[in-house]
């Protein structure tokens, strides 16, 4: 069944995605065009066109990417005492890795920098790295955890202090294999991911009986007061699909059960002893 889950959602995504909604609706237009469907293109070609158009004028998709990485704000004051470090994958670029053979961070390499800031705060911890390949066609050539390994100890942590689990294609595999690997099973651990994924992440632990603290990291979103017209069309897609993508797996995790709430807030309870940053 989680095969049948990973392989579904790599599909369904390749023809949900909005960058390829509009290059279908282009490809598409053009060739009613070719076959004198004018009418008809008008309503495929005029649609892209003012999309693609207004996405590269202004910063739309923060309306979307906004609500997800305000969910979850950063914590004033740490734990005193905590049982690990959770450090979810995807903070590594495994196409590019492989293609140089050097350990690269791709966008959400903010995660490898939060858990080194985490590792010194808490120096006698371990920190817990979970993933593996999420790529459809190079699951035979997983070493993302190799990658995670290499940048984690040039950052200055000490290989014995790492617990790593390489076979997570995806969120929920993530903190199911990781679960196993705990040394507290009641404990509480620190969570490290990309603030617009830190919902998702955290309802997946509470489904589970694991308690994190999150601790987001990787912010894509700008303030309402610094949006305007910036004529970005790439960084303004590319934030789009990571919002477009987060709001789905939100609703589809919720749907299969595979997280407690649709949108996960914080808790109102905490912990009664903290420390400082």
């Amino acid at each position: 069944m989680d095969n049948l889950f990973f392989i579904t959602s790599k599909i369904a995504w390749a023809f949900i995605s909005p960058s390829n909604l509009i290059v279908f609706a282009l490809v598409f237009g053009t060739l009613l065009l070719l076959f004198g469907r004018i009418t008809a293109a008008k309503w495929f070609l005029i649609p892209s066109a003012c999309f693609a158009f207004l996405m590269m004028l202004f910063p739309f998709q923060d309306y979307l990417l906004q609500p997800l990485e305000e969910r979850f704000p950063v914590q004033a004051k740490l734990p005193y005492d905590i049982d690990g470090i959770i450090v979810l994958g995807g903070g590594e670029d495994q196409k590019r890795s492989l293609s140089w053979s050097v350990a690269e961070m791709g966008k959400g390499g903010d995660r490898f920098a939060g858990a080194a800031h985490l590792a010194r705060t808490y120096p006698r911890i371990p920190i817990i790295y979970t993933g593996g390949s999420s790529s459809l066609v190079m699951q035979d050539k997983n070493n993302s955890h190799i990658i995670a390994q290499t940048l984690l100890t040039t950052m200055g942590i000490h290989p014995d202090r790492l617990v790593i689990e390489s076979k997570s294609r995806n969120t929920y595999e993530n903190f199911v294999n990781t679960k196993p690997l705990l040394p507290k099973a009641d404990g509480t651990y620190l969570l490290v991911t990309s603030a617009f994924h830190m919902p998702r992440s955290v309802g997946i632990a509470r489904k589970l009986n694991i308690n994190v603290v999150p601790y987001p990291v990787d912010f894509n979103s700008s303030a309402p007061q610094f949006r305007g017209i910036s004529f970005e069309y790439a960084g303004h897609m590319s934030n789009l699909e990571i919002a477009w993508r987060e709001w789905i797996g939100l609703s589809v995790y919720y749907l299969t059960d595979k997280t407690q709430n649709w949108f996960p807030a914080p808790e109102t309870k905490g912990k009664a002893q903290i420390r400082g940053p």
